[in-house]
């Protein structure tokens, strides 16, 4: 799946998780594919609000694993909360990246020449 999201376009963030939902509609591995849903939303949500020029969004399945990336055209690296240390209650941001953290397989920030990829990857058994 490849689908490029507009810059402040947060209807967009469902129409993305229903692609990845088609996408993931073979996969037997259902808890898997309902966190995948959540942890997109969250990226796809965090790049369309802290930018201004949208994200381009790739997902694929090989063997059992699901790799998601969100990329945007902002150089800005975020800064995820420290592992252990809980966002406050009344924080209006940063709890996408902990989210990402504490339920993805793996996961990780990338830069890029223009921009910055923020991926993650789950396990599941591939139908």
């Amino acid at each position: 799946m490849r689908r490029r999201v507009g810059g402040a376009d947060l209807a967009a963030v469902p129409e993305v998780r229903h692609a990845l939902r088609e996408m993931l509609g073979h996969w037997r591995e259902r808890d898997s594919a309902e966190v995948a849903e959540l942890l997109i939303s969250e990226l796809v949500t965090n790049a369309l609000v802290h930018t201004e020029t949208g994200a381009v969004v790739t997902a694929t399945v090989a063997d059992t694993r699901l790799r998601v990336e969100v990329r945007d055209f902002l150089a800005v690296l975020p800064r995820p909360p420290l592992p252990g240390r809980p966002v406050p209650d009344d924080a209006t941001h940063g709890r996408g990246l902990a989210l990402v953290r504490s339920l993805a397989d793996d996961w990780g920030i990338r830069s890029r020449p223009v921009g910055k990829v923020i991926w993650f990857e789950l396990n599941g058994a591939a139908a």
